[in-house]
């Protein structure tokens, strides 16, 4: 399959989620929109989330403030420092398909306290744990936590739309939600290109938990593998988030819903883009059981790829990539759980 770049494609598909409040013609057809995008694409915009401006704002605000802080004051959150993988990752230091990602970041879960696996209990536990957070900067803290609060409840709201739009039961997987799920938040900065000229701002990849909303700014650079194999720029939107459906959905349809490969081409020379992924994901110990709709029989089955086993546990999944990722927190930290070169 090729990975060429290409320019002329038609936009991905824009969804209005509000439309759910609209009566049931307008809900009928935004089940039939919904639904040609996640079993078609696997990407597409959401409009109507009712997500304000100001609250964007007030993260964006906080965000570029992290950013602008002294090397000194970001590198105190190093998360080589973190067995839960949480803070600050400099530029050059994740990895995606074993290159490097040119891009730093600040990663940030739910606020938790810290969780030791004990004996016979699964390493994924040490996916739990504090942020760290910059002292100089306490807005951060308050609008990073209120952003994961907020957009897990629009991922809540449009994955029930998203299972109704399919035929299965809305609440289906609201058990393995609840108030123990595993938010996963990012504020990221691409600075520009590297200095070698790779172009890589993260490599191609697919998010493993249930839905990916992104809030990107202006300048654009992601793009997403169609299917006529290549890579599609996905220009902003603006007051939209992009959404792509992660690894388990594509599990629990037995591939009728498409987890998509996406990647982020640099910025050109030192132009900065900022931009925030939320990923809605399941408990740490959720299984995820087959999905029950009536489109079941015709699905294709799952990608299968052996460099990427995909496990029933969430837990698993995370941790096999956050180890990839993160390799000097892996070093650090977790050298027993590293398979042997």
């Amino acid at each position: 399959m090729t990975t060429h770049t290409a320019t002329s494609y038609h936009q991905l598909p824009i969804i209005d989620l509000s439309a759910a409040d609209r009566g049931p013609q307008a809900r009928a057809l935004l089940h039939a929109q919904l639904h040609s995008a996640a079993h078609d694409v696997g990407f597409f915009q959401l409009v109507g989330h009712g997500v304000t401006p100001a609250e964007t704002d007030a993260l964006l605000t906080a965000m570029r403030a992290f950013f602008a802080l002294p090397e000194a004051d970001r590198l105190a959150l190093d998360n080589i420092g973190s067995p839960h993988f949480r803070g600050y990752t400099r530029t050059g230091d994740e990895r995606t398909g074993g290159a490097r990602d040119w891009r730093d970041q600040l990663d940030i879960g739910a606020e938790r306290p810290a969780r030791t696996p004990g004996p016979g209990e699964p390493p994924y536990w040490w996916l739990q744990g504090p942020n760290q957070w910059p002292a100089a900067l306490p807005e951060l803290r308050t609008a990073a936590l209120a952003w994961i609060d907020r957009l897990s409840e629009v991922a809540h709201r449009l994955l029930h739309e998203l299972l109704a739009a399919i035929g299965a039961p809305a609440d289906f997987y609201d058990p393995i939600f609840g108030p123990h799920a595993h938010p996963h938040l990012k504020l990221v900065r691409y600075p520009g290109s590297a200095g070698d000229g790779t172009g890589q701002g993260v490599g191609a990849h697919k998010d493993y938990g249930f839905l990916t909303l992104l809030l990107q700014d202006t300048v654009g650079g992601l793009q997403v593998q169609r299917e006529d194999g290549r890579f599609h720029d996905v220009p902003p939107l603006q007051g939209a988030f992009v959404v792509n459906l992660g690894e388990l959905l594509e599990v629990a349809t037995n591939g009728y819903l498409l987890a998509t490969n996406h990647r982020v081409v640099s910025p050109p020379g030192a132009t900065e883009r900022f931009s925030v992924p939320f990923f809605y994901n399941p408990r740490l110990d959720a299984k995820v059981a087959p999905l029950p709709f009536p489109h079941a029989s015709t699905a294709p089955g799952i990608t299968t790829d052996p460099t990427n086993p995909l496990y029933a546990e969430y837990g698993y999944n995370e941790l096999k990539g956050k180890l990839r990722a993160h390799p000097l927190v892996a070093e650090r930290h977790h050298r027993s759980l590293l398979t042997p070169a």
